[in-house]
């Protein structure tokens, strides 16, 4: 997904609990025929872990025959991490893989030293007028891997382990979590996960890693008598064990890891820890220097800023 400069998410409001250390308010914003809200980054926090961008796509209801159509656009020194809740995406990039991704799947694209990729709604899902609801993240690789070889990994929902019981069901995505662990590789200690709670059910989140964050998708929780609804980015203090208290059904996605080996520069799509790498790529893509996507003729231009 393209992401642009404006519309920052903004602070939320302060909050009683002392294991909370920031509240993040994302901003909505419709970039074509449907909305993002864009957690991370923000204007006070860059990154939680590796995570460098968190927008949930949606939920969207398009027309007959309309659908997401992000055009061919280049990405360096990250990884996406798209996860879905409701629709599907076709992936296509510059690779060759052609993939479809459908909820409770995980696609993993790593840019490494440049990639070249487009998402859209496929024909047969437009003629049924699709849905879309979900996650896309950026994760930062760690220098020593930013000029990686791109790669692609898709992984079926029935690979990521499920942790089930107490009106709790949690799907793992990536790192260790509650005594189980993802088979996808990620070259950085860090953590993903959906939790999906009934209403009374209680989710602790230890301190296992030192930054982590619950991303509130659905519903309304209670943190130390605090309570939370939907749309918020909850960002806890080093060292605290967190207890989560459903007061409604819920869907959550809890994220982090340790912190990164340095901050990073963004811009556009763009992501690495040297400002001379960023103005590289700006350039290789106005030239035409990064590979294309086969079956595409359409492409996303540089921004003018």
């Amino acid at each position: 997904m393209s992401a642009h400069d404006d519309h920052d998410p903004v602070p939320g409001d302060a909050f009683a609990c002392d294991a909370i250390e920031q509240v993040i308010i994302p901003r909505a914003r419709d970039i074509g025929r449907f909305e993002v809200r864009r957690a991370l980054p923000s204007a006070r926090r860059q990154m939680v872990g590796p995570f460098i961008f968190f927008d949930q796509m949606g939920p969207a209801e398009f027309l007959l025959g309309q659908g997401m159509d992000v055009r061919p656009h280049p990405h360096i020194g990250l990884s996406t991490v798209t996860y879905l809740f409701d629709g599907e995406i076709m992936h296509r990039d510059s690779l060759g893989v052609v993939q479809p991704i459908r909820p409770g799947e995980l696609n993993l694209m790593t840019a490494g030293s440049g990639i070249v990729y487009s998402e859209r709604t496929a024909p047969d899902e437009r003629a049924k007028g699709p849905k879309l609801f979900g996650i896309q993240a950026w994760a930062a690789l760690p220098a020593s891997h930013e000029e990686t070889a791109p790669a692609f990994v898709h992984h079926a929902a029935e690979d990521l382990p499920r942790i089930v019981g107490e009106g709790k069901r949690v799907r793992l995505i990536m790192g260790s979590l509650y005594g189980e662990t993802s088979p996808v590789s990620f070259p950085w200690s860090s953590f993903y996960a959906e939790a999906v709670l009934a209403p009374g059910a209680i989710l602790p989140l230890d301190a296992d890693y030192e930054e982590r964050a619950i991303f509130i998708v659905s519903g309304e929780i209670d943190i130390a008598g605090d309570v939370f609804g939907a749309g918020r980015l909850l960002v806890f203090r080093p060292g605290d064990r967190i207890s989560v208290l459903a007061i409604s059904n819920a869907r959550l996605m809890l994220l982090g890891g340790e912190p990164m080996d340095g901050p990073r520069h963004i811009w556009w799509n763009f992501v690495s820890s040297r400002k001379d790498r960023i103005e590289q790529a700006k350039a290789e893509w106005s030239s035409g220097r990064f590979d294309s996507v086969p079956g595409e003729h359409e492409f996303i231009p540089l921004p003018p800023r």
